[in-house]
């Protein structure tokens, strides 16, 4: 089968695409690109999540990194992607590997590579990954591997504690005895996933549900969205907390609940912490967004006098901006959102600090931090829709959309366009709709941001009928 990574890495099927096999071709390719770029002997960091048969498909990657002559250093237990990426820069690693579908349904694994840097693998590196596959499918170069029990009694793979280093990097970036004196009420909810009990070790009176080992996530994908976050959501409407806090499956991205018990976005969340970041820490940079990302950032920006850029979907590809520019903080739609100081690598566990920390310093919940914000720059509603879509629809609304043509949407005027990932549709008043199908699953995303939720609601169904579905 044909190899292609994702927003951030190859995703697929558990016993479908997702296999040994595949898997074992992907590990074979890396280990190759290793050698390749002379990063070899700097060695590779290993790490899972919870997900079904992550360890030991963790355990397999080992074993080919192994055969190849590279040195290992394998998770002792599941961790948290930004655990892994650390990991990566504190080791000086020539590159890592997580094993994590981060937020789709169960039945996915993933194969996520993280560079040198401690960051998502380029697009230029993962396309290089791609060809190396396909090279070695073309040439049935054999994979080569080395027992776990021998390659451990050799000394080749090494068990290490993935996590005990990347809280000490947590303690260091965010003033967690400010967060405890301030006495806040906070729950956390980390979806049974790699996240379970850090928050709760870091900040002791954190309160966690859904923190157990469960593959099935609870019956549904492990993304902290409204949809999937209703007894948080519960928990702070009855009065017992004053934030909720969200992680998804691997813990790099964040959702939250504020304290009048309503779903607080990611693009909230990107807000109120770059006011934080500037206002309050006194930290300086650029900042970078994807194309699906609210215009409150580009508002924000322009208050503050920062160079403002924007990507494709994708950390990825802030991730590359991060390492080409002084970045204050990127962030994307989805929930992931990295800041200067730390690595380039979305985090959510640092991000809910973060959260803590604002509150702490100012004194107020996150709805009063986005009012006191929106009420300077203007107010904004957003939505999301996910529909399942066929690859022949797909592969049909790409011709209708890229043959261009639309000139209004639900009888509002389009100003301009951005079809640099999807087909964004820009009104003059500044509000948009994005018609986007995803890089990782079978899905349709029609997103749309206005200071009317009405006409959030229009754009959205004016785009389910642009799409035919």
């Amino acid at each position: 089968m044909q190899i292609q990574f994702g927003t951030d890495g190859w995703r697929g099927v558990i016993a479908d695409t997702f296999t040994f096999e595949n898997l074992s071709l992907v590990a074979q390719a890396t280990m190759d690109y290793l050698h390749k770029q002379g990063l070899a002997d700097k060695g590779l960091v290993i790490g899972y999540d919870r997900r079904f048969l992550s360890r030991e498909f963790a355990e397999r990657a080992a074993e080919i990194a192994a055969g190849n002559g590279i040195k290992t250093w394998l998770s002792d237990g599941y961790a948290p992607t930004p655990a892994v990426s650390w990991a990566v820069h504190e080791k000086k690693a020539g590159a890592g590997v997580m094993i994590t579908a981060s937020h789709n349904p169960p039945r996915y694994n993933g194969f996520k590579v993280k560079e040198s840097f401690g960051g998502s693998a380029r697009p230029s590196t993962t396309k290089e990954l791609e060809q190396i596959v396909a090279e070695n499918q073309a040439t049935s170069r054999p994979v080569q591997a080395l027992a776990l029990a021998e390659a451990q009694a050799a000394g080749a793979v090494e068990l290490f504690d993935a996590t005990a280093p990347y809280l000490d990097q947590l303690r260091r970036y965010v003033d967690l005895e400010l967060i405890r004196s301030a006495g806040i009420k906070a729950v956390v909810d980390p979806m049974f996933g790699a996240g379970s009990g850090l928050l709760p070790l870091l900040v002791p009176g954190i309160e966690e549900i859904h923190g157990a080992e469960n593959p099935s996530f609870g019956g549904h994908p492990p993304e902290p969205i409204a949809e999937h976050l209703g007894e948080l959501t519960a928990l702070v409407e009855a009065g017992k907390f004053q934030v909720g806090l969200a992680l998804d499956g691997d813990a790099d991205r964040i959702g939250a609940i504020d304290e009048t018990g309503e779903f607080f976005s990611s693009h909230r969340i990107f807000t109120v912490l770059l006011r934080h970041l500037y206002e309050r820490k006194g930290v300086r940079g650029a900042v970078v967004k994807t194309v699906s990302t609210t215009q409150m950032i580009d508002l924000l920006a322009e208050k503050y006098g920062l160079v403002l850029f924007e990507t494709q979907i994708g950390f990825k590809h802030i991730c590359e901006m991060m390492l080409e520019n002084d970045i204050l903080m990127g962030g994307e739609e989805s929930g992931g959102l990295g800041v200067k100081g730390h690595i380039p690598e979305r985090d959510g566990i640092l991000m809910a600090l973060l959260l803590l920390e604002a509150m702490a310093m100012s004194g107020k919940g996150l709805r009063a931090l986005l009012e006191e914000t929106m009420d300077e720059i203007g107010h904004f509603h957003y939505s999301r829709i996910d529909l399942p879509i066929e690859a022949q629809a797909k592969r049909q609304l790409l011709e209708r959309m890229q043959a261009g043509g639309i000139t209004s949407i639900a009888g509002f005027a389009v100003a301009r366009h951005n079809f640099s990932d999807g087909f964004k549709f820009i009104f003059e008043d500044g509000s948009w709709l994005l018609i986007r199908p995803s890089g990782t699953e079978p899905v349709l995303r029609l997103y749309s941001e206005a200071g009317d939720p009405a006409k959030v609601a229009l754009l959205l169904e004016a785009a389910r009928g642009i799409a035919s579905v």
